[in-house]
């Protein structure tokens, strides 16, 4: 008699080995795809910017933004307060000196020039008042003194006769009445004295109070003058010849300006200047004398530096560049131009264009690209001296080298990428 034997166990350990057989060749294959180099990622040749390094002199140069300005200009500012009537001249007129550019009015101006005047009309007929008052007060005094000495020497000669009677004989003249007549005499004598001394006090203040007097007449006359010029200034004339230049906030006709408000401005023609804005880290190399090549978009004007500005302000340092006196026509007032200022020349120094992420005096790394142009490589490299374009390359390159300048900071975690055409 056959006996049944069950299969079922045998097939069971038959598929755990082949499932143990199946995973143990995965984990191979995973362990041995890790061990492998990872594949250089592809960029696109057209979107990176190259450049060569060279050898050679670089010029260090440092940039900024600016403005062309009148080396003369001149502010016409209101005088005192007002409303605009008319605007005769508009910006880019070109005027003469003393030319009427605009009118205004202010009634208070007209009202105090008035009040002005009636005080100095007043103060003159008080000086005329005044001194008409001191001379017949000094004429009354002179003629009160004549009086008393008339009256003086009569006293003085009664006395004299009655002195020299009473010499010859005291009968004649009794001694009472001999004291009274001397008494008398020294009492005229004394009043002459008194009027006297009056008449020179009034001959002396008399002209201390017409000086008084009329330097308040002068410094009403100054008043009257004062306010004669402010009402002048009311019609704005300008001070020099020149062309009128555009305000930040024009001027309208009924318009209420205060005193010191600008008016206008009048640029003198002839000569202009670059202000130019260099970054405060870039301005310690400036120095007074150094080339600038001032670009207006359309020419390049040659120029030297000549002040240097010794406050920063919003992070930049203001310099002047004086520009010679025969200019293109693309020069003119408030114009924005980029200005260069050369630093230095190093003479053969190995350089390469700047890149984006590169500072003087440090050390980055940049990808070089390979002698067939598909793959580039990372390298490090130590940077020099900086200027606007280009930058010192003192370690890590050769001249003839071809690098990627533009940004590459997404492939940071590579060392060497492929370059699809």
């Amino acid at each position: 008699m056959d006996i049944i034997r069950d299969t079922k166990p045998q097939k069971k350990k038959k598929r755990v080995i082949w499932t143990g057989v199946v995973l143990g060749g995965l984990a191979v294959i995973t362990v041995a795809i890790q061990s492998l180099p990872s594949a250089a990622p592809s960029v696109e040749g057209a979107t990176v910017w190259r450049d060569t390094v060279e050898q050679g002199t670089m010029i260090r140069q440092v940039r900024g933004p600016g403005t062309l300005v009148p080396e003369q200009m001149r502010w016409i500012t209101a005088v005192t307060a007002g409303r605009i009537e008319q605007i005769l001249s508009l910006p880019g007129t070109e005027v003469q000196q003393g030319s009427l550019i605009m009118r205004m009015s202010n009634p208070d101006v007209d009202m105090q020039l008035l009040q002005a005047q009636q005080q100095l009309s007043q103060a003159q007929a008080g000086l005329a008042q005044l001194r008409t008052s001191l001379q017949t007060s000094e004429l009354t005094q002179r003629g009160t003194v004549a009086t008393v000495r008339t009256q003086y020497l009569d006293a003085k000669r009664v006395y004299e006769t009655n002195q020299r009677l009473f010499d010859e004989n005291p009968d004649l003249v009794a001694r009472a009445d001999l004291d009274r007549s001397k008494e008398s005499m020294e009492e005229l004598q004394t009043r002459l004295q008194i009027e006297e001394d009056r008449l020179k006090v009034m001959e002396g203040t008399s002209q201390e109070q017409i000086d008084a007097q009329r330097r308040q007449i002068d410094r009403l006359s100054d008043l009257v003058q004062f306010n004669q010029d402010r009402l002048q200034s009311m019609q704005v004339t300008v001070p020099v010849a020149g062309v009128l230049a555009p305000l930040d906030i024009p001027l309208q006709e009924g318009q209420w300006v205060q005193s010191g408000q600008q008016l206008s401005r009048v640029v003198v023609p002839g000569r202009l200047k670059a202000e130019i804005r260099i970054p405060q880290t870039q301005a310690q190399d400036i120095v007074v004398g150094q080339i600038a090549l001032i670009d207006t978009r359309t020419d390049t004007i040659q120029g030297q530096v000549t002040r240097i500005d010794p406050a920063v302000r919003n992070g930049t340092v203001t310099i002047d560049v004086s520009l010679p006196p025969d200019l293109p026509p693309s020069a003119r007032p408030d114009l924005s131009v980029d200005g260069n200022v050369i630093i230095e020349r190093l003479d053969d120094v190995i350089y390469v264009g700047r890149p984006t992420f590169g500072q003087a005096n440090s050390r980055v790394s940049i990808f070089k690209i390979t002698s067939d142009g598909q793959y580039a490589d990372r390298v490090t490299i130590q940077l020099g001296a900086s200027s606007v374009n280009e930058i010192e390359v003192r370690d890590g390159l050769q001249p003839g080298d071809v690098v990627i300048l533009s940004d590459m900071s997404q492939w940071d975690g590579f060392d060497r990428v492929k370059l699809k055409n």
